[in-house]
């Protein structure tokens, strides 16, 4: 399964943009944070990298709202 790197900018919608491709996860996880040093300070979107079958398994992931992690005390 290849490793995928999006830019998701939030506002005025939620938009996704498929940026590039990897099949080995040592070079798009070097790529990801090459592209985070050389963005602007103060931009509004995010790149994320995220393993999936499939172009549209990865959006559908990216889209999805997960739960926040239990916080101490939270019991």
């Amino acid at each position: 399964m290849p490793y995928y790197i999006y830019r998701v900018t939030e506002f005025p919608i939620r938009k996704l943009e498929k940026l590039e491709q990897h099949d080995v996860y040592r070079d798009a996880s070097a790529r990801v944070k090459k592209m985070r040093t050389e963005m602007t300070e103060g931009s509004p979107a995010l790149l994320k990298m995220i393993h999936a079958e499939s172009e549209l398994q990865a959006e559908d992931l990216l889209n999805q709202v997960r739960e926040p992690a239990p916080q101490l005390g939270d019991d």
